[in-house]
């Protein structure tokens, strides 16, 4: 845990640096932002313009991933990087966007390994082809295997023994684990770890992400099916706000904390209808992920000699520091 807290403060020094250092867009590539200092312009003039391509799994609607775009663009428009953006759930139209970026002849790949084992060829291709690829987001425990360079993100095993943990503290004693996508390794992580870290029984649903009602009756029915149930535990923001409603829909007396933050999320911490949450900084994983493809093309170097993940969480938003997360929530960067 030491080690993982000394990486964050280190990944937070070096957004702080970012955020002083560029302005930010919300494109996936066509958009650049204005240059807020010579040293931005200096680096413009002086290295060669780049292609990245940047791939997620995100699913539609969820902005969790706007943050991780915002971050991503501010590394670009810093670095005269010009990002292609795309994203898909599905493993197999995800490897189909890896393989239309390497035809593309892009100069580096950023890519969430959600399904580590559906992108282990198409990887291998970027490799064969002499693309850099890094990780983030999704893979901490196959970045290596697929031949990537560096990872950036957070240690979801890690992070499920710490929300355990933290529930132990809280008093909890029956949790129920929300995945809104089945047989994602980050998110099968999170909840492993909190049975792991949990001292409580822990039981696990799947949902559809994509379908909030349905979301939202699912967990409904679990909570007025098992009144023991006093924690509601889901995997990301727009989860958990959907979870507040059916703990009132059920009459339930559980409790909602999740991992990941949103803007209307800090706003639910804020006023007390959810108890907290683990913050892996997707902003900062966008950006440095971007960063660290320039960093490699023009001075050949990589974090941790790609031995070591760099890891951007996990940070817990509670009560007492939401105000000031708001502030940044509030700026995009949070």
């Amino acid at each position: 845990m030491h080690r993982n807290h000394r990486a964050a403060a280190m990944a937070a020094t070096v957004l702080a640096g970012a955020l002083l250092a560029t302005g930010c867009s919300s494109s996936s590539g066509g958009k650049k932002s204005e240059d807020s200092g010579a040293a931005a312009a200096a680096g413009k003039a002086s290295t060669p313009r780049m292609t990245v391509a940047m791939i997620t799994h995100a699913q539609p609607g969820d902005t969790f991933w706007d943050l991780i775009r915002k971050g991503a663009a501010a590394a670009a428009a810093k670095d005269n990087i010009k990002l292609v953006y795309s994203a898909d759930p599905s493993a197999a139209n995800q490897a189909n966007l890896v393989q239309n970026a390497i035809d593309q002849k892009v100069d580096g790949i950023a890519l969430t390994a959600a399904t580590p084992d559906a992108l282990k060829a198409v990887v291998a291709k970027a490799k064969t082809a002499g693309i850099p690829v890094v990780g983030f987001n999704s893979g901490l425990d196959a970045w290596k295997k697929l031949g990537m360079l560096e990872y950036f993100g957070q240690d979801e095993n890690i992070a499920g023994e710490a929300f355990g943990e933290r529930l132990n503290q809280l008093g909890a004693k029956h949790a129920l684990c929300v995945v809104q996508a089945q047989g994602q390794v980050a998110l099968e992580a999170r909840c492993a770890g909190l049975t792991k870290g949990f001292k409580g029984k822990t039981d696990k649903i799947y949902v559809n992400g994509t379908d909030m009602p349905s979301v939202k009756s699912t967990i409904t029915a679990k909570l007025q099916q098992d009144s023991s149930i006093d924690q509601v535990v889901t995997l990301g923001a727009p989860i958990a706000l959907t979870a507040v409603q059916s703990v009132k829909d059920a009459g339930s007396k559980a409790e909602v904390a999740t991992f990941d933050l949103n803007k209307d999320l800090v706003s639910a911490i804020q006023s007390g209808s959810v108890e907290f949450a683990v913050d892996q900084q997707p902003y900062l994983q966008g950006y440095l992920a971007v960063d660290s493809l320039w960093l490699y093309k023009n001075n050949g170097n990589y974090s941790g000699g790609g031995t070591a993940p760099v890891l951007t969480g996990p940070a817990f938003v509670t009560k007492e520091n939401a105000d000031t997360i708001a502030k940044f929530a509030d700026n995009g960067t949070r």
